[in-house]
């Protein structure tokens, strides 16, 4: 892996994540590099040979979390993109109005700079988010979608209580500057989401989450997010997936769900499903976060599917 010092007038994520990241990747075997895009770098993982898969991971996490998937789906071109202030990505201001607009666009940066003009995308959580709007906005670029895990800005989803308050005026920000979880704090939030047990199957993982919520680069991405997406009051109008969106998705959508997905539970996953014309609901004994229970199967679903997308 080449990892590129960050240029002098781009706040430095710390050297402590940077290379515990950089530890993970090459346990793994896979490859790094850095794409431009404006005057922002973005980092990108990429491993396999076959159609390509461009991965974009959730909040309060980066590429890391995908990549114990890789070993398990050799036959697609997997492309983990680390969204912006997240793992080694340059920050790049989250605008609090446009969001959606900048993600899009931010996305065709990405393709472009990748060289593709079109492939499946993956999200998972908030990365699943900018996934569905893409795929709304750009249809001709998105072979497919994989959804994994919940989406919070789905109909029927239940925004945490600490996101919300991270969306709240002056407080989301002290809290942000001041509150650093440790080990434990860590460990009860990724049991409410589901994960308390699975997430220990993976020490250098954890670690990493531990780094980077003491990462002001990544915390200041996360507090802009969901300020950009949330008010007080619930999630911005401009944000929203509404249920007339997920009508016109015209792309093949798979969805791979926990069947204890606090944030979307699986009925109104299922109903979702309903409203989009080519969907598939896979269910899988998991939490918000299914490929850390069940990397094979969550990996062997996205590259059937990536491969399915292939123009015949």
């Amino acid at each position: 892996m080449t990892v590129q010092p960050n240029t002098p007038h781009v706040p430095r994520h710390p050297d402590r994540l940077r290379e515990g990241y950089d530890r993970m990747v090459r346990a793994a075997g896979v490859d790094g590099r850095f794409i431009r895009r404006r005057s922002a770098r973005v980092h990108v993982i990429e491993a396999g040979d076959g159609p390509p898969v461009v991965q974009l991971h959730g909040n309060n996490t980066s590429s890391l979390s995908h990549l114990m998937l890789l070993e398990h789906m050799p036959r697609a071109r997997s492309y983990l993109v680390d969204r912006p202030g997240f793992g080694l990505s340059d920050p790049d201001p989250f605008p609090r109005n446009g969001l959606r607009r900048w993600a899009v666009a931010f996305l065709d940066e990405v393709l472009d700079e990748l060289g593709l003009g079109a492939a499946v995308l993956a999200g998972a959580s908030g990365g699943g988010s900018w996934s569905v709007w893409y795929a709304l906005d750009r249809p001709e670029r998105v072979r497919g979608l994989v959804l994994v895990g919940s989406v919070p800005l789905l109909p029927g989803a239940r925004i945490p209580a600490g996101i919300r308050l991270m969306a709240t005026p002056l407080l989301g920000g002290f809290l942000g500057r001041t509150v650093k979880p440790g080990r434990r704090t860590l460990l009860r939030l990724m049991s409410s989401m589901g994960e308390g047990d699975t997430i220990l199957r993976y020490p250098d993982l954890f670690a990493s989450l531990l780094d980077a919520a003491h990462d002001p680069v990544a915390t200041a991405a996360d507090t802009a997010e969901f300020r950009a997406l949330l008010s007080p009051f619930g999630v911005r109008s401009g944000a929203r997936i509404r249920p007339d969106e997920l009508r016109r998705l015209p792309v093949p959508t798979l969805m791979i769900w926990g069947d204890r997905d606090p944030v979307v539970p699986v009925a109104d996953a299922q109903a979702a499903a309903d409203l989009i014309p080519n969907a598939r609901l896979e269910v899988l004994p998991a939490g918000h976060v299914p490929q850390l229970g069940n990397p094979a199967r969550v990996a062997e679903l996205m590259e059937g599917f990536t491969r399915s997308c292939v123009p015949s």
